[in-house]
């Protein structure tokens, strides 16, 4: 499997921390590329949030790095900075998630990395864009749920702002990236020119939410207000069960109608306010009364049983606990169990991609800090003084 990975011998310098970056990052790995991971003497600073058995491994660093290699470098001394250019010289992506003033502090210019190694993926991820009247502050998942209007589009349904619970900006701009970044790799292969790609946080949140949610304001002038609202009918949600709780969307015609049989009130397939996605529409919250009311004295496996006859969608609300007996992953082998080398048995999840039916294989497990240092040192040429003459930089640091 490992020869047919679409990214085998892409070679990727990994310059970001926290979530964002090395979720980017952590595709390419899965995809097949070589990923060193350019770390500070401290280290990512997720390393240390979470639960963990050994000093800079925790829950949290170890859920976004795999398939990666780690070498330290302190980049505010002149050696370290040497061999990261050595490293730009024979890499395919240089990706970032430093402010941008930070970086050129540095001396790693975008432009003098291209000037350097012509095709070269410079990839930028920042908070905002760099010419807007945010740009170079600070950005964390909390703050652009909040900025991008998806934090409050709950006061569109007349409650409180409040958060994702999960850092879904973080996870939905890795994607972004990842996607933008492959398509200036594929731009290279045609040119043979190499692209500065910046990615902004705020702004790729902000077209997210947007795309359902503009709604009337799309036209100019507007003819209608913001936020769809089936998305923001109050009665949408998780309904009660018996035994738990169900999600349930009849979509199409032919779905509500079945529906309409299951519950017992066949009238409403010829009542025009239901005939139709357009009608439906206007008093969707209606319905979803009627979805609520039809479920709550069956049990979840009754209901499953019922929907999935009549092909309408749903599926039961899981914990993050019970995904690891949800029937479907059991099947699909969605949980995969390894022994790293210095933190034990582990349990990873699958990425959700297969090629030739195959999940992509976890080749590497998560580096302890600086693991590869003198390995990549190596294959850049260094000989045992100099590697040691560096790593002695890095420990004084």
């Amino acid at each position: 499997m490992e020869s047919f990975l679409p990214l085998k011998e892409l070679k990727v310098i990994d310059l970001t921390n926290i979530i964002m970056g090395p979720f980017t990052t952590q595709l390419l790995g899965d995809l097949g590329a070589d990923i060193i991971k350019v770390e500070e003497p401290n280290g990512d600073l997720t390393r240390e949030i979470g639960l963990q058995h050994s000093p800079k491994m925790s829950s949290m660093y170890l859920g976004v790095n795999r398939n990666k290699r780690s070498i330290v470098l302190d980049l505010k001394k002149r050696k370290p900075k040497e061999v990261l250019w050595k490293l730009i010289d024979t890499s395919d992506f240089f990706i970032h998630n430093m402010r941008p003033k930070k970086l050129i502090s540095l001396g790693f210019d975008p432009k003098k990395i291209l000037k350097r190694n012509k095709k070269i993926i410079f990839v930028g991820l920042y908070g905002y864009g760099n010419d807007g009247y945010y740009s170079g502050q600070p950005a964390f998942d909390d703050i652009i749920q909040g900025q991008s209007g998806l934090a409050g589009l709950e006061l569109l349904k007349g409650k409180k702002p409040s958060f994702v619970s999960s850092v879904i900006a973080d996870k939905s701009i890795g994607l972004l990236a990842s996607t933008a970044l492959l398509a200036a790799y594929i731009k290279m292969l045609r040119t043979g020119k190499g692209s500065c790609v910046e990615i902004s946080m705020f702004e790729g949140m902000a077209s997210y939410v947007l795309l359902e949610h503009q709604h009337g304001e799309i036209f100019y002038p507007s003819i209608g207000k913001t936020g769809y609202p089936r998305l923001l009918s109050k009665n949408r949600k998780p309904y009660k069960t018996a035994d738990g709780y169900i999600c349930v969307l009849p979509y199409t015609n032919k779905q509500w109608f079945k529906f309409f049989d299951i519950i017992g009130m066949k009238e409403l397939k010829t009542d025009k306010r239901f005939s139709n996605v357009k009608n439906r529409s206007k008093d969707i919250t209606l319905l979803y009364k009627l979805v609520e009311k039809s479920v709550i004295s069956k049990t979840n496996d009754q209901l499953c049983k019922l929907l999935k006859q009549n092909d309408i969608p749903h599926g039961v609300v899981n914990t993050i606990s019970d995904l690891k007996h949800d029937k479907h992953l059991k099947k699909v082998r969605f949980f995969r169990k390894i022994e790293h080398p210095t933190e034990g048995k582990m349990i990873i999840a699958d990425t959700g991609i297969k090629i030739n039916k195959k999940s992509l294989p976890i080749r590497m497990p998560q580096p302890n800090l600086g693991e590869h240092t003198k390995e990549i040192l190596n294959e850049l040429g260094y000989n045992i003084k100099e590697i040691e003459k560096i790593i002695d930089i890095n420990n004084n640091s």
